[in-house]
C-alpha cells in the first residue's frame, strides 16, 4: 500500500484536506470538475478539466492572476497614462543647450573629484541650466488680427515710441509692447504675427539690464521686420545683463506662422515688439505671457486698452 499522502490521516483524507492539497479550486471560474474514486479505500478527489474552457476570469478569483478583460484594460490604461503624465512633464531641452548642460555636467564631475560635496552643488546649476533651455510645446491661436506674445515673461512696457532707425520703419510712434526675461524664463522667442520676414538687422551694443528702458536703443540687439496682414512689424531681441549671444535662425524673404520658432536668446534678456496703427493692448504691465499663447495685442478691435486688476 501506498503510504498517505502528507494531510492523510489514519485511512482516508477528508474533503477539507484535499482541498487544500488540490493545486485549484473546484469553482466555477476554474471551468473544472471534481471526480470521485476509490483507491484502497481511500477517496481520491482529482480535477479534469473541461475540453473547452468558459468565458471569464482564467484562474480562480482567489489566485490573485484573474483579471477579466475590462480589468486588464483598465490596469494597462493606468499605466500608459501615468507613462504619459512623465513623459509630458519632461520638457525637452533645445538642441543649442546641449553643449551648455554637457559643460556644466562635465564641471561637475571635475569639482566632485576635488571636493564630493561640489559634486552635488554642480549638478543643480546642471538642472538649472537644462531647465533653462527647456523647450517646450505650444498652442498658438491662428488668427491674422491676434499679435502673440514673441516670449516667456513679464510685460514691461505698453508704450508708444519711436522705432529703432535700423527696423526702418519710419519716424512716427509705434506701440511698443517688451517681455522681461528673467534666467528662469524659457528663451526660445516665436514669431507674433503670420507673415514674411522683410530684413533681419543685427546691432552690436552693450549688456546693461534689460528690463530698463534705455536697454532698448543700448543693448546688443537684432531686430526682425515682418510684413503681415496688417502691415510691417517690428521684432527685436534684446541682450541684457548676463546675456552674451542672441541667436536667429530665420532669414529674410522666409514665411513665419504665429508660434513658430525664430530664435533664442541665452540667460536673461527682452524682446519688444513694435505695433503699426490698429493695435490695441490686450496685456497689462507687470502680467506674466507665455510665449506662443498669451494674446498680448489685437488689430481691427472696437474694444479699448483691457483694463486688469492685481490681486
Amino acid at each position: 500500500m501506498e503510504p498517505p499522502t502528507r494531510g492523510d490521516t489514519g485511512g482516508g483524507t477528508s474533503e477539507a484536506g484535499a482541498r487544500k492539497r488540490r493545486p485549484w479550486c473546484d469553482c466555477a471560474a476554474c471551468s473544472g470538475k471534481l471526480s470521485h474514486a476509490t483507491d484502497a479505500g481511500r477517496l481520491l478527489l482529482f480535477r479534469t478539466l473541461a475540453s473547452e474552457p468558459e468565458p471569464g476570469p482564467q484562474h480562480c478569483p482567489g489566485d490573485g492572476f484573474s483579471l477579466t478583460t475590462e480589468e486588464r484594460k483598465r490596469k494597462e490604461t493606468g499605466s500608459m497614462s501615468l507613462f504619459n503624465t512623465v513623459r509630458n512633464t519632461i520638457v525637452p531641452v533645445h538642441k543649442e543647450g546641449y553643449p551648455f548642460v554637457a559643460a556644466f555636467f562635465v564641471a561637475s564631475l571635475i569639482l566632485g573629484w576635488i571636493f564630493k560635496p561640489l559634486f552635488w552643488i554642480g549638478m543643480i546649476f546642471t538642472l538649472w541650466c537644462a531647465y533653462f533651455f527647456r523647450d517646450p510645446e505650444r498652442v498658438t491661436p491662428q488668427d491674422d488680427d491676434l499679435v502673440i506674445s514673441p516670449a516667456d515673461g513679464k510685460v514691461s512696457a505698453i508704450q508708444m515710441v519711436t522705432p529703432p532707425a535700423e527696423l526702418n520703419l519710419g519716424s512716427e510712434p509705434m506701440l511698443r509692447i517688451s517681455v522681461f526675461m528673467n534666467v528662469f524664463n524659457c528663451h526660445v522667442n516665436r514669431a507674433p504675427m503670420r507673415g514674411r520676414i522683410v530684413s533681419i538687422n543685427y546691432r552690436s551694443g552693450s549688456f546693461v539690464n534689460a528690463e530698463l528702458d534705455k536697454a532698448s536703443e543700448d543693448n546688443e540687439r537684432n531686430g526682425l521686420v515682418i510684413e503681415t496682414r496688417h502691415g510691417q512689424i517690428g521684432v527685436v531681441q534684446i541682450a541684457g545683463l548676463v546675456a552674451r549671444r542672441i541667436l536667429c535662425w530665420a532669414n529674410p524673404n522666409e514665411p513665419l506662422d504665429a508660434g513658430e520658432r525664430f530664435g533664442l536668446i541665452r540667460f536673461g534678456s527682452r524682446l519688444d515688439v513694435f505695433l503699426p496703427a490698429g493695435a490695441a493692448p490686450r496685456v497689462s504691465l507687470g502680467q506674466v505671457a507665455i510665449a506662443g499663447e498669451t494674446v498680448i495685442a489685437e488689430f481691427a478691435s472696437a474694444k479699448g486698452p483691457v483694463i486688469s486688476r492685481r490681486s
